[in-house]
C-alpha cells in the first residue's frame, strides 16, 4: 500500500513538472500583422522602390518568464517576419495610389527598418496577476531626388495576466503590435507627401 502511494505521488509529481515545463517551453510565433487603411491618399500611380530589412540584434524577443530562461524563450525569426511587413507594406502604399517594387525605379524609395521588437516583463496593476510590456519600433527612410524623410513609429502594448500567455495569445499580441507600428507608419503625412513628390 505505501509503495502504490509512494509511486502514485512520484507520478502525480511528475505530471505536474511535465505541466509546468510545457507551460515555460520556447514559443517560436508564426505573427499575422494586417494593415488596417485610412492613409494619406497622396500617390497617382508613382513607382515607389520598397526594401523592408530586421535591424534587430536576435530573433529572441523575450521570454516568458521575464528572466533569461532559455526555456521559455518567445522567437520571432526574421525570416518568417519580414516578408509579411514586406506584403503589409505593399498593400499599404496601393492603398495610398502608390506601385510599389521591389526593383530600383529611379523614383522615390521608403525603405522599412524593423528596429526594435520587445516583449518584457512589465508591473500589473492588480495584486496576483501578471504583466508582459511589449514594444515594436519600426523606422522609415523615404528618398525621393534630392530630398530624405527619416521617421520612427512605436507601438507599445501591456497586457496583464493571471496565467502566463499561450502561444496564441501571444502571436496574436505581437501581431497585433505590428500591425499598429505599421498603421502609424503609414499615417504619417510627411512620408507620404514626399513619396509623392
Amino acid at each position: 500500500m505505501r509503495q502504490w502511494f509512494a509511486l502514485k505521488c512520484v507520478a502525480i509529481l511528475g505530471v505536474l513538472g511535465l505541466l509546468a515545463a510545457c507551460a515555460q517551453s520556447p514559443q517560436i510565433l508564426s505573427v499575422q500583422p494586417k494593415v488596417s487603411g485610412g492613409f494619406p491618399h497622396t500617390g497617382s500611380g508613382q513607382t515607389v522602390t520598397l526594401n523592408v530589412v530586421d535591424g534587430r540584434d536576435d530573433n529572441v524577443i523575450g521570454t516568458r518568464s521575464g528572466t533569461a530562461s532559455a526555456t521559455s524563450t518567445i522567437t520571432v525569426e526574421a525570416h518568417d517576419v519580414i516578408p509579411k511587413l514586406q506584403a503589409q507594406a505593399e498593400n499599404a502604399l496601393r492603398s495610398m495610389g502608390f506601385n510599389p517594387t521591389t526593383q530600383e525605379s529611379g523614383g522615390p524609395s521608403l525603405t522599412l527598418t524593423l528596429s526594435e521588437l520587445d516583449y518584457a516583463r512589465g508591473s500589473a496593476d492588480e495584486p496576483l496577476l501578471g504583466a508582459s510590456q511589449l514594444q515594436a519600433i519600426i523606422t522609415a527612410k523615404v528618398e525621393n531626388g534630392s530630398n530624405t524623410y527619416t521617421g520612427r513609429y512605436t507601438a507599445k502594448r501591456k497586457q496583464s495576466y493571471a496565467f502566463k500567455p499561450d502561444w496564441d495569445t501571444n502571436n496574436r499580441m505581437v501581431s497585433e503590435l505590428l500591425s499598429s507600428a505599421l498603421d502609424r507608419t503609414f499615417r504619417d503625412q510627411q512620408l507620404a507627401n514626399l513619396l509623392a513628390r
